[in-house]
Parts: C-alpha cells; sequence; structure tokens
C-alpha cells in the first residue's frame, strides 16, 4: 500500500510539474505573441553630425552648416534633385541649370554669374575631401527644393518641387500616453521613439495597417495606422515653368522648314521663288572653328530681310564643323561653352533671327553629355530672348560617331523641338543600293526615339529628303561594285524624261522605283517625288508630329512645295 501511494504522490508531483509548465510556456507565449515589445533602440544615425533624409531614407552623406549657412552635398543633390548639377574641376565650378536659369559659382568665392550677368552669393560652394557642397538658397531659386532642419538633433529632411506630402499628427488613446514608432512594422519590434499625442508626422509609405513615417526631428520608423491621424497633405510649390515662344506662338501650329545650304555664298533670294507653305528657313550659317569656341558666321541681312518679308521665321544653324576634335575642346568647360553661346545670342541679335538649330555631327560618345550640358546652358538663355532652339539627330542606330553620341532622352528636355533626319537609310558609300528613305524605315525611326526615349511627338519633326541617289551596279545585270551619286529632284526629272524611263511602284518602300542599264551597268533609282513627299506628309500628320523639315531648299521643284504645304491641313 505504501508503495502505491508513493507512486500516487510522484505521479501528483509530476502532473503538477507539468500543469506548470504548461502555465509557463502560456505565459511565454502570451508574452512573446501577443505583448508588445517594450525595449528601446537608438536610430542608426544618432551621434552623427546633419543626417540628410530622403522620403525617410538616409543619405550616405551629411550636411554642413544650419540655417542660412547650410550646405548640401553634391553627391545627394545629383542623385535626389537634379542629376545635371555638375562640378568642373578645369574651372572648378559649380553649375545648376533649369528650365529659366544657368547658374555658375566658383569654389570659394561669393562672385559668379546667372543667366550669363554677374551674381553675387551669400554663401561659397566649398569643397571637404572629395565632396563639394552647395549652399541651400541657390538651391532653393533654382529648383524650387524644400528643406527642413531641425534645431536639436541636425536632421535634415530634404523635399522636392511638386512634392506632395501626407501629414498626419499622433494620437494617443489616453491624455498623457504615449506611442511607440517602431522600427520595423510590428509590435514585437524594438521602439525607436515614444511619441506625444499631436507631434507631427510626415508619411511616406503603408505597410498593411501601419504607416512608415518622420518626425520633425529626424526619427523615422512604423507607425500603427489606428495611432494617427490624418493632417492634410503639403505640396512643395513647383518652380514656375517659363512661358517660351515656342509654347506661346507655336502651339498647335505646324512647322514647315526647309533648311538653305549655305556653302561658299548665300543664294540671290531673287531666284529662289515663292515657296507656299514654308514658315521656316534654316540657313547653315554659323560654325564652330576651333577649341576655344569661336564661331563663324556668313548670315546675310539681306536674306533675313526676303525671308521675313515672306512671313517665314528664320532659324540659324549652327554646327560644329562635324569636326570632332574641335567638338570636344570646345564643350570641355563652361566657359568655352558660355563663348559659343554668347556668340550665338549676339548674332540673333545682331541679324533679327527667330531661332536657333544645333546640327553636330560625326562627335565622339564621350562628348554625349557635354552636349546635354551645352544645350541645357543655352536654352534659358535663348528663351529670354525669344528664341527657338531646335537640335537635329540622327536615326538611332550603333554608330559611335553618328548617333551614339546622341542622348535623345534628354536633349528632347533642352530644347522646344527635336528635327529627325530621317534620310541616308542608304548612304552614299552604303555597300548596298537601296532607297534614301523609305516609308517603313522613316516611320520606324520616328516611333523608336518616341517609344524607347519618351520623346513627345509634339517635339519631333521629320526630316525629308528632297534628293535621290542614283546607284550604279557594275554588271549588265548588276549585283557588282556599288555606287552612287546624288541628285535633286529637278536633275532627276530631267534624266527620266531624257531617258524615257517608266516607273513603278515599289510597295516595300512606299515610293516609285526605276532601273536602267548603260554601258555593263545597273541604275536603280528609289525616287523622291510628289509621290512620296505626300506619304511623308501623311506620315507625319498620322504620328501628330510638330511638322517636316526638307533637305534643301536647292534640290526642290516647285510642285514639292504645293505638296509639302499639306501638313498644315
Amino acid at each position: 500500500m505504501a508503495r502505491r501511494r508513493r507512486g500516487r504522490r510522484r505521479g501528483a508531483r509530476k502532473s503538477v510539474l507539468l500543469g506548470m509548465i504548461l502555465i509557463a510556456a502560456g505565459v511565454w507565449w502570451t508574452v512573446t505573441e501577443l505583448l508588445p515589445n517594450y525595449s528601446h533602440t537608438e536610430p542608426d544615425w544618432r551621434g552623427m553630425d546633419q543626417p540628410i533624409f530622403v522620403q525617410g531614407a538616409m543619405m550616405d552623406y551629411p550636411a554642413i552648416g544650419t540655417g542660412e549657412q547650410l550646405k548640401l552635398p553634391l553627391p545627394v543633390l545629383q542623385d535626389n534633385v537634379d542629376s545635371h548639377i555638375r562640378y568642373e574641376k578645369k574651372t572648378k565650378s559649380v553649375i545648376l541649370t533649369s528650365s529659366a536659369s544657368v547658374v555658375r559659382m566658383e569654389l570659394d568665392s561669393k562672385q559668379g554669374t546667372k543667366n550669363g550677368k554677374t551674381a553675387t552669393f551669400a554663401e561659397t560652394a566649398e569643397q571637404i575631401g572629395d565632396v563639394v557642397y552647395i549652399p541651400v538658397e541657390p538651391l532653393k531659386k533654382t529648383y524650387g527644393i524644400a528643406i527642413h532642419q531641425d534645431k536639436d538633433t541636425g536632421a535634415v529632411i530634404l523635399m522636392n518641387a511638386g512634392d506632395r506630402i501626407s501629414m498626419a499628427k499622433v494620437r494617443a488613446a489616453n491624455e498623457g500616453d504615449t506611442v511607440p514608432m517602431r522600427k520595423s512594422a510590428s509590435i514585437k519590434s524594438p521602439i525607436i521613439m515614444d511619441m506625444q499625442s499631436g507631434e507631427r508626422l510626415r508619411i511616406w509609405e503603408q505597410e498593411g495597417d501601419w504607416y512608415y513615417a518622420q518626425t520633425d526631428n529626424g526619427f523615422t520608423g512604423y507607425v500603427k495606422a489606428a495611432q494617427i491621424e490624418s493632417a492634410g497633405e503639403k505640396k512643395i510649390d513647383e518652380r514656375p515653368r517659363p512661358v517660351t515662344r515656342a509654347r506661346k506662338e507655336w502651339k498647335g501650329k505646324s512647322v514647315n522648314l526647309v533648311w538653305e545650304a549655305v556653302y561658299s555664298r548665300n543664294p540671290d533670294t531673287q531666284r529662289i521663288g515663292k515657296m507656299p507653305g514654308i514658315n521656316v528657313v534654316s540657313p547653315t550659317w554659323f560654325s564652330i572653328v576651333n577649341g576655344n569656341g569661336e564661331v563663324k558666321s556668313q548670315a546675310d541681312p539681306s536674306y533675313i530681310s526676303w525671308a521675313h518679308g515672306q512671313q517665314m521665321e528664320v532659324w540659324g544653324l549652327l554646327s560644329n564643323s562635324f569636326d570632332p576634335d574641335i567638338t570636344t575642346s570646345a564643350l570641355a568647360d563652361f566657359d568655352t561653352r558660355s563663348r559659343i553661346i554668347e556668340q550665338m545670342l549676339q548674332y540673333s541679335m545682331q541679324y533679327k533671327l527667330d531661332g536657333i538649330n544645333i546640327d553636330f555631327e560625326n562627335v565622339y560618345t564621350k562628348d554625349k553629355d557635354n552636349l546635354v550640358q551645352f544645350m541645357r546652358e543655352l536654352k534659358p538663355l535663348a528663351d529670354a530672348r525669344g528664341l527657338i532652339v531646335s537640335i537635329d539627330v540622327t536615326p538611332k542606330s550603333n554608330s559611335e560617331m553618328w548617333s551614339a553620341f546622341l542622348d535623345r532622352r534628354e536633349l528632347a528636355q533642352a530644347v522646344d523641338f527635336m528635327i529627325v533626319m530621317s534620310y541616308d537609310e542608304h548612304w552614299a558609300a552604303s555597300p548596298k543600293a537601296g532607297s534614301v528613305s523609305s516609308l517603313p524605315w522613316a516611320e520606324g525611326t520616328m516611333r523608336r526615339i518616341m517609344e524607347e526615349d519618351d520623346v513627345p511627338s509634339s517635339k519631333l519633326i521629320l526630316g525629308v529628303p528632297l534628293y535621290s541617289r542614283i546607284w550604279t551596279e557594275e554588271g549588265e545585270d548588276g549585283g557588282g561594285k556599288v555606287s552612287s551619286t546624288a541628285v535633286g529632284m529637278d536633275k532627276l526629272r530631267n534624266l527620266l524624261k531624257e531617258k524615257k524611263l517608266k516607273t513603278t511602284f515599289d510597295e516595300a518602300a512606299g515610293q516609285n522605283y526605276v532601273e536602267y542599264k548603260e554601258n555593263k551597268t545597273l541604275k536603280r533609282i528609289w525616287i523622291e517625288d510628289e509621290t512620296s513627299l505626300k506619304a511623308r506628309i501623311e506620315l507625319a500628320k498620322s504620328l501628330q508630329l510638330a511638322g517636316v523639315a526638307s533637305w534643301n531648299r536647292s534640290l526642290a521643284v516647285p510642285e514639292a512645295w504645293e505638296v509639302i504645304k499639306g501638313i498644315h491641313n
């Protein structure tokens, strides 16, 4: 009996122990799974001087200075405000560009320029180690950024023009209670900050029933949605966009431009004749002739008077002389770029130009960014003088010197119009005979730029060839070595008439075609005439482009203008 009672006692003790274990497990589960974590942790940045935050994320570089002396690091600005803010080591210049202004600041100097005029700044740009710091005041004026800096923690919250920020206030359940801001979206996450009721928050993201929020002192973490209340939305005002002449006078109108090729001398305007529908002429008058940025002019005042008398605008063309080395030197720094711009603005005033057409070709790919910078520095100054700014670009291809150097996406932001030279599909030295610009190819060049580079159709102008190539293939039936000669519309028309040639329509190219034999060679011509021109006008209208631009006036026949003016219908 005693053994049985001892067995019962041992069983009872085991039951009690098991019960205690289960209770302890239940308590542990309750504590670990149901009860909040009350432990606290410091933000990673505590102890740092002036950390910078953008949308709740801490940047890799801090700010320096406070109040009006606050300065922000260039890498943070390039990543979060404008990638085109640049520092040039050669001239020790910080350059800020926007749609309205070009600001140049030299390191450790309060003297600089704004839109080409001398300017004085309250604070200097400076370099600490490898990092350049820029005063906040010119940044505010140029880009419209907003800054909140906490006087206790030093935290800097950087906001961009146009930002819409959801604001909120902490709402505690009872008077005197605090609301925890946690490191992650879980009640088991440690507390970063105990917030008082009424604490102001910026809401950056939502994750389930948690908000990722930031206090004025820079503390950033997760707050239960039920513990805050909306305080409306704060919008950072955008900088007013300048109302350019392109926006005022060309909105809803089609550009019908023709280039005037000027080589050794200007044309006799009395022999040009009428060009119905043409509203812009672009004479090839200006060229950069050396690495110092010197611009040569062949401008003719009488031509401008004639054009204006015909109700046509004059957009003077500036080329890079198609010299890659000159281009590299001329675009290399602010001083040489400014010299080019100043001369073009002076010429525009002197000759009463209405616009500037940029035609840079044969350029090293390494100069891609400098070309964009040149256009960004030109555009605001041209706008201020009422000048239209356009740039000529080639179709996209793998050619390093003729296509790859063109950042069409970025260039589109710095021009009123982008003219796509949709010709030379088969160029002068092409190893294969073919159309100068077949219709499907021309359409593809435009669509590719619109789709791949996000250039709006309202900025794009279709380049139209007024010439054809006579291809010569050696051998009576062709197939041999290929060469070509470019001819204008009048010469080609005379050739067809003289040889009594009958054309056929090439469906694939979308234009008329003819071939004939001569001296044991095969001659092949894809013809640019009224038929192809009409198709190009319809293409420009179907794509809702800004207009057309024809190369060049001297190659056209009078009937061509009658067809091209259809762009206005």
